[in-house]
């Protein structure tokens, strides 16, 4: 996969990873984009925009406008020009004003403007990346779905061994391409995705619910359609919007209503991410009216919901792609086996209780990934956001396999 045709923005700041800029550029005019350099003022000092502009063919944007004509660059029009943005090398201070909304240059104005996928690779000395201000940039800015580059660990400018190098140029290159890959498998295609809890009425003013936020859910269905794939989101009560022009959303709020919502449209679609916490158990009869405090015990008899997870499986076709989670707090790798076969999943996403920072109400999450092929893949605690890519990259994965 090349990226012949794609338009994109490369953003270089004041680093002095600024000279790989240079190799990363020709790389991307060599796979065939057209670029545009934004570069900020500290950035110039350690690469020129005549460098830029030679392997670019375009001239460079530094500034809001040309100081000679008073001519003004449009970083909405640029936004809208842009298939993707990588900003490589990015600093501590400019990840800092991306996170914060500090938008005191071209860069930042644009960054703040595009509608494109954002890739970030961060460059910068050890004891400054690992800094907690720096790391909760990147967290910020990774929950706002950009992609994060991870830097490398080497010998750095100052002369210390650690983690801070930017990623080699070819590699951030095979990330794109390996991004652009994946969203033209995933074009023409539809995916249900279940989120956020269920609400279970016991009479008019209380329920039985859960924790679930929906973002590891709402996360999974914004990279689903950050990639190219059409949407379906079944979605329990939360406090979260959608806005992503390739998700319809389907609001509902008891087990029942998701059940309903899930089977009926799963007969449209490729494959079906179910991560919504479903309450198990309904009351068997709701209250009518609003039941008054007293001294007698209240017993509530309860009944199992449906499961949406085994009847999907059970009405699965061939081509159909099924992924599950499981949240547990004991035995978690055995209740996961069970449950990917006992439902007919292809995948099944596990998270563990157990774990700090993964589970309802954190952005973060740390997953592993157990396949019905007796695959695991244990991941690091993340973002929802990059846990959402590593979830899709495995469909992916395995939309391949199925059609290849």
């Amino acid at each position: 996969m090349r990226l012949d045709g794609k338009k994109i923005i490369l953003g270089i700041t004041g680093s002095i990873a600024a000279y790989k800029a240079a190799i990363l550029l020709r790389l991307l005019v060599k796979e065939g984009a057209e670029v545009q350099v934004v570069i900020t003022p500290a950035g110039k000092q350690f690469i020129t925009p005549v460098t830029l502009s030679a392997l670019s063919g375009k001239p460079v944007i530094s500034e809001f406008f040309e100081h000679a004509d008073g001519s003004w660059h449009s970083h909405v029009d640029l936004g809208l020009w842009a298939d993707a943005m990588l900003i490589a090398p990015a600093t501590a201070a400019t990840l800092g004003k991306m996170a914060h909304g500090i938008a005191d240059n071209m860069l930042i104005t644009t960054y703040m403007s595009v509608r494109c996928p954002v890739f970030i690779a961060p460059a910068m000395d050890l004891d400054m990346f690992g800094h907690p201000s720096t790391q909760n940039s990147l967290r910020i800015l990774a929950g706002f779905g950009n992609h994060i580059i991870e830097p490398g660990e080497g010998v750095l400018a100052s002369g210390l061994h650690g983690k801070g190098r930017m990623e080699e140029p070819e590699k951030i290159v095979e990330i794109l391409t390996g991004y652009f890959g994946s969203k033209k498998k995933l074009l023409n295609k539809t995916f249900l995705v279940t989120a956020g809890p269920t609400f279970e009425k016991i009479d008019p003013v209380r329920f039985i619910g859960n924790y679930s936020s929906g973002k590891m859910g709402y996360a999974v269905a914004r990279e689903l359609a950050d990639r190219g794939a059409r949407v379906i989101l079944v979605s329990g009560p939360v406090s979260l919007k959608m806005d992503h022009p390739m998700v319809e959303l389907i609001s509902v709020e008891s087990a029942s209503e998701m059940y309903t919502a899930a089977t009926r449209v799963f007969v449209e679609c490729d494959g079906a991410v179910l991560s919504a916490a479903v309450a198990d158990f309904t009351p068997e009869e709701p209250v009518r009216r609003k039941t008054k405090r007293g001294k007698e015990p209240w017993d509530l008899r309860l009944m199992p919901t449906r499961d949406i997870a085994e009847e999907l499986g059970r009405q699965k076709k061939k081509g159909q792609l099924l992924v599950g989670f499981a949240l547990e707090t004991h035995d978690e790798l055995e209740n996961a086996r069970q449950k990917l076969l006992k439902k007919n999943l292809d995948f099944i996403v596990l998270n563990s209780l157990n774990d700090a920072g993964a589970g309802f109400g954190v952005d973060t999450n740390k997953i592993s990934i157990l396949d019905q092929y007796n695959n695991i893949q244990n991941f690091g605690l993340k973002s929802k956001a990059l846990v959402a890519a590593d979830i899709v990259d495995k469909l992916v994965n395995f939309t391949s396999a199925a059609e290849g």
